[in-house]
């Protein structure tokens, strides 16, 4: 298989990678042909995925602008992955340059991405971090984070499409503990994470799973309460913990079958 030119030398070209896949779904260039049949299995169980994981993205970027309105300048993104047209330190910057971005990836391509874009691009005050974010400890005090955001200082904690990567054995209830914990009183933590449609006879999201899951990692679906247990500790925003449509969209558009989306978000502010 002929490597291409954007990648490492070490970097496992025949094994699918969950970042690489999402980058698929998203539109996204950096992905290899082992990424791309995974994407194309699962799109084929459920073709409206593409437009599951673009509302993510969506989500993402309106998160971002309401953290930015109520005076956050300061952002942790775990679980960022390839570096596709969205990222945090594009929304954040656009307005406020000056606004500082920490990306946390354990996928070795995702890092090396996202530090060569973020070089091409001479983008300032944005670092990139190789961590597996279940551990909070070695995230909240590496160099690349202490270095950059001021923890005297609220800060967006961004958890897009990732916490249905965590089996309830992970204790992600904990991990989010830790880093809550460890945030400045005022921070904001944003979270969206993948569920069942709202019609349960709807088989899309398990059939899609199936590919995912046997060639990439597991993906656990939860419900509306269990993705708002996720906000002990916060204030939640209005307007709520909702299927990712509803919460503050652009255009009323948006909302159309919003209640059979597979998928919940919402914005919380530490107490």
């Amino acid at each position: 298989m002929e490597r291409p030119a954007w990648t490492l030398a070490e970097i496992e070209l025949s094994a699918p990678s969950m970042a690489r896949v999402y980058d698929c779904w998203l539109g996204g260039a950096h992905n290899f042909a082992v990424d791309r049949a995974v994407a194309a299995q699962a799109l084929h169980a459920m073709p409206e995925l593409r437009h599951v994981t673009l509302t993510h993205r969506a989500f993402l970027s309106r998160a971002v602008r309401f953290l930015l309105g109520v005076g956050v300048r300061q952002f942790l993104d775990l679980g960022s992955g390839i570096p596709t047209l969205g990222n945090v330190h594009e929304i954040a910057q656009r307005d406020h340059p000056d606004a500082r971005v920490v990306y946390v990836d354990i996928d070795p391509v995702a890092v090396s991405l996202s530090q060569l874009i973020l070089q091409l691009q001479g983008a300032r005050h944005v670092g990139v971090l190789h961590a597996d974010f279940r551990d909070p400890e070695a995230v909240l005090n590496s160099a690349e984070v202490r270095g950059l955001l001021d923890f005297d200082r609220p800060i967006g904690l961004v958890m897009t499409a990732v916490l249905h990567l965590l089996p309830d054995g992970d204790n992600p209830h904990a991990i989010l503990r830790r880093y809550r914990d460890g945030l400045p009183s005022g921070s904001y933590q944003a979270i969206s994470h993948a569920s069942l449609a709202g019609d349960t006879r709807s088989a899309g999201p398990n059939q899609a799973r199936n590919p995912y899951e046997g060639n990439v990692t597991p993906i656990f679906f939860r419900n509306r309460a269990q993705c708002a247990s996720f906000f002990d500790g916060f204030d939640v925003v209005d307007p709520g913990v909702v299927r990712l449509p509803l919460w503050r969209p652009d255009w009323l558009q948006d909302c159309d079958k919003a209640v059979r989306f597979p998928g919940f978000g919402g914005v919380g502010r530490k107490r």
